[in-house]
C-alpha cells in the first residue's frame, strides 16, 4: 500500500508535470472508484485545466480551475503520464489533455478518483477527517494530540484522523527508531519519548521520500523508486539480527494486524 513516501512522491511529480494542462476528455472503466456518476464527474471536470497538486494523507489532490481532482491509490497503483499510444493495457481511468498526452490511472484494490467543487474540500467524507502529516508536527503538537487519549502508540498512529500518512509499511521501523513498543500505551508516554517519536517520524520516512519512495511503486514515468529492501531496519526482517543491538527481530501479533520489533530496544 502507498504511503506518505509514496503518495508525497507522486503529488510532487504530478505538481511539476500536470500544470497547466487542461483535461479533454475522460474516460472511465471502474465507475465504482468514482463518488458520482460517470456523466457527472466526467462534465465536473473535462475543460477543466490542471494547477497546483499535494498529498493529504494517503490523498492525492490537484487543484483545477473547475474545482478538485481527489486520487487515493487504496492498496496500490499506478498513476502514469503516457499518450493514447501508449496506455497501460491495466487502466481504472484516463484522462486527456489538449497537448496530446494522457493520464493513465489504475487501482489496484480499492482506490477512488472523487470530485469536489472550489469551496468543498474539507466537506469530503474521507479528506475532511484527516489529521495532521507527521512530518508537520512537532513535540507540542503531539503532545497535544496525544494528551487525553487511550489505546496503545500503533492504534493511534495508524489512524488516518490522527496522524494522516502512515500505514502499515514504515510503522515498524519508525516505532523501532522511536524505541517504543507498539502496544504502549499512549498515556505511558514520557516527554522525551513524544519528541523521540517526532525524530522518528523523519527518520523513518524522509530516506524513502528522497528515494521516490518504495521500490513496489513506479513514479508518473513508469520507474520504480530507489527505497530498497536492504533499506529496512526491521520491518519484514524476523529472524534478522537487529541493526542496534543485534538481538533477533521478532514477529508480533497487534490488534488486527502483525508487528516487527526488537524485543531488547522496544521492552514493553
Amino acid at each position: 500500500m502507498p504511503e506518505l513516501p509514496e503518495i508525497v512522491s507522486r503529488a510532487r511529480e504530478m505538481d511539476v508535470e500536470l500544470h497547466g494542462k487542461q483535461i479533454t476528455a475522460i474516460e472511465v472503466i471502474q465507475p465504482k472508484s468514482l463518488n458520482m456518476p460517470v456523466q457527472e464527474f466526467q462534465a465536473a471536470l473535462t475543460g477543466a485545466t490542471l494547477k497546483g497538486t499535494y498529498a493529504r494523507g494517503k490523498w492525492i489532490i490537484t487543484e483545477t480551475s473547475q474545482g478538485y481532482l481527489l486520487l487515493n491509490l487504496g492498496m496500490g497503483g499506478e498513476i502514469l503520464l503516457v499518450t493514447r499510444a501508449t496506455l497501460p493495457p491495466k487502466r481504472r481511468l484516463v484522462f486527456d489533455f489538449s497537448d496530446q498526452t494522457s493520464l493513465a490511472i489504475n487501482f489496484w484494490w480499492f482506490g477512488y478518483a472523487h470530485f469536489a467543487a472550489h469551496g468543498e474540500l474539507h466537506q469530503h467524507p474521507m479528506i475532511g477527517k484527516l489529521g495532521l502529516s507527521p512530518l508537520e508536527l512537532d513535540s507540542s503538537s503531539l503532545r497535544n494530540l496525544i494528551q487525553g487519549k487511550r489505546g496503545t502508540i500503533k492504534s493511534f498512529l495508524l489512524d488516518q484522523s490522527q496522524v494522516a500518512g502512515i500505514g502499515n509499511a514504515y510503522i515498524h521501523d519508525i516505532l523501532f527508531l522511536a524505541r517504543l513498543h507498539p502496544l504502549r500505551p499512549l498515556n505511558s508516554l514520557k516527554d522525551a519519548e513524544i519528541t523521540g517519536l517526532v525524530q522518528a517520524f523523519r527518520a523513518g520516512l524522509l530516506p524513502s521520500l528522497e528515494k521516490g519512495g518504495a521500490f513496489y511503486e513506479v513514479n508518473l514515468q513508469g520507474q520504480k523508486g530507489g527505497f530498497q529492501v536492504g533499506d529496512i531496519l526491521i520491518g519484514y526482517r524476523e529472524g534478522q539480527p537487529c541493526p542496534a543491538c543485534g538481538e533477533i527481530i521478532i514477529k508480533i501479533k497487534t490488534g488486527s494486524t502483525s508487528s516487527y520489533i526488537c524485543p531488547a530496544c522496544q521492552r514493553l
